[in-house]
């Protein structure tokens, strides 16, 4: 079973060296584009920074890995954020260090360990989750039978959202590994008369 460990929501911290200001955000990214909105949304709302650099590591079975200084010398500031991320073993997330310049100048070995620092700060603070490969359900039901099917899709995985319309309609993620016993066990509880469909899979925390 394919896991991996990744970061729960998005955090931020920061951190004075030199006077300098260095304010780590770190996000759930599940894929290169949703990194890119990120960093977009962080370099608009601190456009006046003097710098926002970032690192990325997404995928499972194919790593992709992206990093950018924004004007810091090269090899300074993005890299060190990714050897972070990598030492931690992590995928599927982004860390965006924005600096506002003290007027001390660190040099470069100075930079390497700051933004490494920074990094280090931003993933200390936030929650770290295991993943695995879970498939999707969604599940339609008469009202009567909603509260023991609900009981039960609890034991086998996590009901994500509900909607109460002519049926009760529910989306349930399930481990992959379980699909097969979770699909039989509703319906040998509902006597057939759940409609049970599976619609995708998706990378998601271990219940």
């Amino acid at each position: 079973m394919k896991t991996f460990k990744s970061v729960k929501d998005r955090v931020q911290a920061e951190i004075i060296i030199k006077k300098s200001r260095f304010i780590a955000h770190v996000f759930p990214a599940d894929s290169e584009e949703e990194a890119k909105n990120y960093l977009t949304e962080i370099k608009e709302e601190y456009k006046d920074a003097t710098h926002n650099v970032f690192a990325w590591q997404v995928g499972v079975e194919k790593i992709l890995q992206r990093c950018g200084d924004d004007g810091e010398p090269s090899g300074t500031a993005g890299r060190p954020i990714l050897e972070v991320i990598k030492q931690r073993e992590l995928t599927n997330v982004l860390i965006v260090v924005t600096r506002y310049f003290g007027g001390i100048k660190l040099g470069a070995g100075g930079l390497i360990r700051a933004y490494s620092q920074a990094a280090r700060a931003g993933l200390d603070k936030a929650e770290i989750t295991e993943k695995t490969l879970h498939d999707i359900y969604r599940v339609s039901v008469d009202y009567p039978l909603w509260s023991q099917l609900s009981r039960e899709m609890e034991k086998w995985g996590k009901i994500k959202e509900v909607n109460y319309t002519q049926n009760v309609e529910a989306k349930v993620f399930v481990l992959s590994s379980l699909s097969g016993d979770f699909e039989k066990s509703i319906a040998d509880l509902t006597a057939g008369n759940a409609v049970l469909k599976k619609t995708g899979s998706a990378f998601a925390p271990i219940k």
